[in-house]
């Protein structure tokens, strides 16, 4: 049996399900992001139980196709894009559509019916947040980031960061380690 769980998006939401399902002596095989694999089929009690729990951490147990099909789109491009060393080479929308076994424009078209943002716009949000955790981790330049993900340019990069967040990506770097160094002044 799968269950698919919404907001299911850390390493740290995996420890969370794996200790309520030993709680609740609810044996799986797999807990990955969005997605657990149980032994046996649960009773509806059981289901009902760990939903309650999930809930009270901020997760959500789905049952909606939509909203299931949503949740692994939103997983495989997390996954894609904050957990893989490097983002594939293909492109984005041929890897995700692979990845699901769904045409593209059938996931794009579904993922702006029920999240109101095209997928394209979800993507570009995600890789600006794996640019501002790069920039504070400080160990690549801009060109070495641009490459890591895939960017044609330091240029486009720039731009779609700036759309995104209103700052450049140096600007928003100096901010940062301003913060950081008043912080260590206290």
């Amino acid at each position: 049996m799968k269950l698919y769980i919404k907001y299911m998006v850390s390493l740290r939401c995996k420890i969370v399900v794996q200790q309520e399902l030993e709680r609740l002596g609810i044996k799986n095989s797999v807990v990955d992001l969005g997605t657990v694999e149980l032994l046996d089929n649960i009773s509806s009690e059981q289901k009902q139980a760990l939903k309650e729990n999930l809930f009270k951490t901020g997760l959500e147990i789905l049952d909606d196709k939509k909203n299931i099909l949503i949740e692994k789109i939103k997983n495989v491009v997390i996954e894609m894009i904050h957990y893989s060393d490097a983002l594939p080479q293909e492109n984005f929308s041929d890897y995700v559509s692979e990845k699901l076994g769904y045409d593209y424009t059938y996931l794009a078209n579904t993922f702006s019916e029920v999240k109101g943002m095209t997928l394209q716009h979800f993507i570009i949000i995600n890789k600006v947040e794996k640019v501002k955790e790069l920039l504070l981790y400080d160990e690549l330049n801009l060109t070495e980031i641009s490459y890591k993900l895939n960017y044609s340019s330091v240029a486009h990069l720039s731009n779609q960061f700036k759309k995104i967040t209103g700052l450049s990506p140096s600007f928003y770097k100096q901010l940062k380690q301003k913060r950081l160094g008043n912080l260590e002044d206290l």
